[in-house]
């Protein structure tokens, strides 16, 4: 689930974002929604266009894409729409105040300190 302030953050880095799919005639098929994961998988951040001929609302159709491959729905203007995906593997999208992820440390070792006599 995404804050406000992540889904503005997101929405804006849409902003600038071409659409890599399209929703024609067909609807929303399985190779759609194959082709729409592995683009989240690459990009993590993917906006889409319903072309007029298909006769769907780009909200309703978002929502029902983001539960099918349970994706994040960021935004929908018009006939376009944006969706959102963590790649856990290997994250492309940081969101400010947001670090890398580090190696864990070994915890197991105990510290020395060294103590100043006054």
């Amino acid at each position: 689930m995404l804050k406000g302030k992540q889904r503005a953050y997101l929405r804006s880095l849409a902003n600038t974002l071409k659409p890599t799919a399209q929703i024609g005639k067909e609807g929303v098929t399985a190779a759609f929604l194959e082709e729409i994961e592995n683009q989240l998988r690459a990009r993590e951040l993917v906006k889409v266009t319903i072309l007029e001929n298909a006769g769907l609302d780009a909200k309703e159709t978002a929502n029902a894409i983001c539960e099918e491959i349970r994706a994040e729905f960021v935004q929908a203007i018009g006939f376009k729409f944006t969706l959102y995906k963590k790649n856990n593997e290997n994250p492309k999208i940081l969101f400010p105040g947001q670090k890398p992820a580090k190696a864990k440390k070994d915890t197991d070792r105990k510290r020395v300190t060294k103590r100043s006599v006054q």
